[in-house]
């Protein structure tokens, strides 16, 4: 028996040396590269944490220039002190300089925020245009700046989305870089604007990214921590918000109560969703049957908050003091309420009139507000088994906010490294899990997603939905001449039974017409009008779509598991 095992033991330590030998080939090779990168991740970084920080203070500088305060955390407040006219004035104007810039600057008049950082990285190798994202950021800083409803952190992720893409087009990086060297710039730019360095790197893979391979962990870590550094370099280790002590005894009796908690958020983050949807799509119908220019379109939004904010100054800008004030118990129940429902229509209108911001901050402020007021009912119901009705505010701000943003992971630690409270995660998480999984039946997964759906864009259902939308039938069709392409004979006898494809399409449009007809081949026209003969140009086969399809299902996984 000793021979077997002698043999057993030298082919386990030849196969040990090999992999000695593997390892040290691949430190020989890939060690210096991989080194390079973790290196322009941590240069990224510091460029996307400086983007961040000076956007914020951007937004603060004009909010005091524009509204006179010396102390902008307390800005609602000053705001009540001030004449009417200014309060209504000052979103105006701001609303005015929004539209023209955007007017000149994008095709289209839309800022561009997390949605299309999202699509950048699915669609176009982690690349965002930049000439609409510089417009983009200087408006959502005047919004911001002016008294606007949303948050600053769409408008953030997506500059430091262009930081990343200038470096991409430079280096002529690949896909997969691509995407990476984005989710180091947007880790980098979330932890430097809410000091929150493990919810920044979490945000990038579980929003941007939309995977958590191990291959990107390392240098979106790298990066988030140098967006931590420089948010700590200029504001010192502090919390956003400060929060009061909490009692832990009754805290377990009352789960059940974060549980209702958690359902109740995911009603009010949908209906936040669909608010801002349905005013959008009013807002755009009363523009075609006004005729009224885009360019004025948020000066009219800026007139509407002005009005709301004469009498309720609360909802300008980001919102924090009210949140604070949600979360340390200072505000009553009518209070909480009437607050919540405000921010709600403030928000709708701000965005529906296309002035710039984020959806984060507002849904913090909901969810605080929705939380206090959750809170005050329950522990006056059963104040004999009731803690702190401060612990529901804090749990319906993470619910809500991870609700709308489709990232419970990411949202539920960024409400912890933002209250510094980390004792009562329980009761976070159990709402957050219990919000999500509500809201995302009743929206397409989350807000920006839904977004990216209302345009067309098939993010929602994964890769094997959207990666079809990357391929456009003009460049995998066979020419006319070429052996592979059919007589056009019978090309042309496809066309007349109504089975054919047009140039400009793509995969996601041809792949319904191979299933419903049949065919091996399709004809390509290229129709340019009711009163012109349609062009033919080739054939597309359904099997060089397929090959081209499943290439791209096995570089997604690849890239998803490495």
């Amino acid at each position: 028996m000793s021979r077997p095992e002698g043999s057993y033991l030298e082919s386990k330590r030849a196969e040990v040396v090999r992999e000695l030998r593997r390892a040290l080939g691949y430190l020989r090779e890939s060690g210096p590269s991989q080194f390079q990168f973790w290196l322009l991740a941590l240069v990224i970084g510091v460029g996307a944490g400086f983007a961040a920080l000076l956007f914020r203070l951007g937004v603060e500088a004009l909010q005091r220039w524009a509204y006179g305060t010396d102390n902008v955390n307390r800005l609602h407040s000053f705001a009540e002190t001030l004449p009417w006219i200014w309060v209504l004035i000052i979103p105006t104007l701001g609303g005015l300089a929004v539209g023209l810039i955007l007017h000149f600057f994008t095709d289209d008049g839309r800022v561009r925020t997390v949605p299309d950082v999202i699509e950048g990285a699915a669609l176009y190798d982690g690349r965002v245009e930049a000439r609409a994202g510089i417009a983009s950021a200087l408006a959502s800083l005047i919004t911001l700046g002016t008294g606007g409803s949303t948050g600053r952190e769409g408008p953030v992720v997506h500059l430091a989305s262009l930081i990343s893409s200038w470096v991409s087009e430079r280096i002529h990086a690949s896909g997969m870089t691509g995407r990476d060297l984005m989710g180091c710039a947007v880790a980098a730019a979330v932890s430097a604007s809410f000091n929150a360095p493990i919810a920044g790197a979490l945000f990038a893979l579980e929003v941007v990214l939309r995977h958590f391979a191990v291959h990107a962990f390392a240098p979106i870590v790298i990066a988030s921590a140098a967006g931590t550094v420089i948010n700590r370099l200029a504001f010192g280790d502090v919390t956003e918000f400060t929060l009061p002590g909490t009692s832990a005894l009754e805290f377990y009796i009352e789960l059940p109560a974060f549980l209702i908690l958690g359902l109740v958020c995911g009603i009010v983050a949908a209906v936040m969703m669909r608010a801002i949807f349905m005013a959008d799509d009013m807002a755009s119908q009363t523009q075609a049957r006004m005729g009224l220019p885009r360019w004025l379109r948020p000066a009219v939004t800026g007139l509407m908050l002005g009005v709301i904010a004469i009498w309720f100054p609360h909802i300008i800008g980001v919102g924090y003091e009210t949140t604070s004030a949600a979360l340390t118990g200072k505000l009553v129940l009518h209070e909480a309420v009437v607050f919540c429902v405000l921010k709600v229509v403030a928000v709708a209108i701000t965005m529906a009139g296309r002035m710039g911001g984020g959806v984060f901050s507002p849904s913090l402020m909901v969810g605080a507000l929705t939380g206090l007021a959750f809170g005050l009912i329950a522990t006056s119901v059963f104040p004999e088994v009731s803690g702190a009705h401060t612990l529901y505010a804090l749990a319906g701000m993470g619910a809500v906010a991870a609700a709308v943003l489709g990232a419970p992971i990411s949202t539920t630690l960024i409400v912890f490294e933002m209250t510094g409270d980390w004792q009562t995660g329980l009761a976070v998480m159990v709402a957050v899990s219990m919000s999500t999984a509500l809201s995302s039946r009743l929206v397409d997964r989350s807000f920006f997603l839904t977004q990216l759906e209302r345009r067309g864009v098939h993010l929602a259902a994964g890769p094997q939905a959207y990666l079809l939308a990357m391929f456009r039938v003009a460049s995998l069709m066979k020419p006319l001449g070429e052996r592979e392409c059919p007589e056009e004979s019978e090309l042309w006898q496809m066309v007349e039974a109504g089975i054919y494809v047009d140039t400009n399409a793509t995969l996601e449009n041809a792949m319904p017409v191979f299933e419903q007809s049949g065919a091996a081949f399709l004809p390509v026209l290229s129709l340019t009008g009711a009163d012109n003969r349609p062009e033919l140009w080739g054939a597309l086969w359904h099997v060089d779509a397929l090959k081209s399809y499943n290439r791209a299902l096995v570089a997604t996984a690849e890239e998803e598991h490495s």
